[in-house]
């Protein structure tokens, strides 16, 4: 009979994370492959058997940066209350965690693939993808502040939930220039003190 074959000699889900980590600090682009297996503690032919490629591997460390470092903003935006709780609750942990000493700063789903070469455009496209999504979330938790009359019958909560998710992503690109948490939390006060203004109809 033949043999199971001999056992993987790394944690498989340690390994994810501590790529993860690289592709979040350094960008797609400038990672490299020895980058990965030293920071892995692998060798190349490991790491394509377990993961396939650079790319899939990249995939795989956003659906989980998702699952982790993306779990509070779903918590908030399907638990709390309100929906202005909500976005408050999901600006705030982002202003916390983007500027967190110990984790590379910003967002790896908005930082890490931001100048991508032609041939790396699939890449790109996946973290827009997620971008969007994230987006999405949000417009969908306003909505439902519309039909429970939170928010005023004909707010664009599309638009608001851009407006919102361009506040987080620009609190990730300031992060990543060094911005502290209390600077970014006072980017919160002043986006949230608007919160009247962003659901109104222009022209209101």
């Amino acid at each position: 009979m033949a043999g199971r074959g001999r056992p993987r000699a790394f944690d498989r889900d340690a390994a994810l994370r501590r790529a993860m980590e690289v592709f979040w600090e350094q960008g797609y682009e400038a990672t490299s492959m020895t980058d990965l297996t030293s920071a892995m503690g692998i060798a190349s032919p490991s790491l394509y058997a377990a993961f396939g490629c650079k790319e899939a591997l990249f995939k795989e460390a956003v659906e989980l940066y998702n699952a982790t470092e993306g779990a509070p903003m779903t918590r908030a935006l399907t638990e709390l209350p309100s929906a202005k709780e909500a976005v408050e609750a999901v600006l705030r942990h982002n202003a916390l965690a983007y500027a967190q000493e110990g984790s590379p700063s910003g967002c790896m789903i908005v930082l890490a693939a931001t100048n991508c070469s032609s041939a790396n455009a699939p890449v790109r496209d996946h973290l827009a993808t997620w971008r969007r999504a994230g987006t999405e979330m949000m417009a969908r938790r306003l909505e439902r502040a519309v039909r429970e009359g939170e928010l005023p019958a004909g707010t664009d909560t599309e638009a608001m939930a851009v407006f919102y998710n361009t506040v987080i992503q620009g609190m990730s690109v300031q992060a990543r220039d060094g911005a502290s948490h209390a600077c970014l939390d006072g980017t919160v006060d002043r986006a949230m003190a608007a919160w009247d203004a962003v659901a109104a109809r222009p022209g209101a």
